[in-house]
């Protein structure tokens, strides 16, 4: 989706009203933590369900991804959000190369 100067928080909160509401983790190898059952899944395992991507509109370089994740262990619907680009830590690297795109058309 295009940038349209939405903030994160906005965006967090139209998830979470959607029922995404844990707050999931990335590991330095690029795996997602998942603090209702507190189970590590590799990135190939979790199932990419919405993503929306974020701009800063005064520095380009701040590029951040929310991602909509379900748990594959306990079914737990929580979001991820990951920097791409520049800023991009090697983990949250690893997990966008490595995510499955379950959204329709992905």
């Amino acid at each position: 989706m295009p940038n349209d100067n939405t903030t994160l928080l906005a965006v967090l909160h139209a998830l979470a009203e959607e029922g995404w509401i844990e707050n999931l983790s990335v590991t330095d190898e690029g795996e997602v933590r998942c603090p209702s059952c507190d189970t590590v899944s590799p990135a190939g395992d979790v199932s990419l369900d919405r993503l929306r991507r974020l701009e800063g509109a005064s520095d380009p370089d701040d590029m951040m991804a929310v991602l909509a994740i379900t748990c594959p262990s306990c079914d737990a619907r929580g979001v991820v959000v990951a920097n791409y680009g520049p800023n991009a830590s090697e983990g949250d690297s690893l997990l966008l190369q490595a995510l499955g795109d379950e959204r329709p058309g992905g």
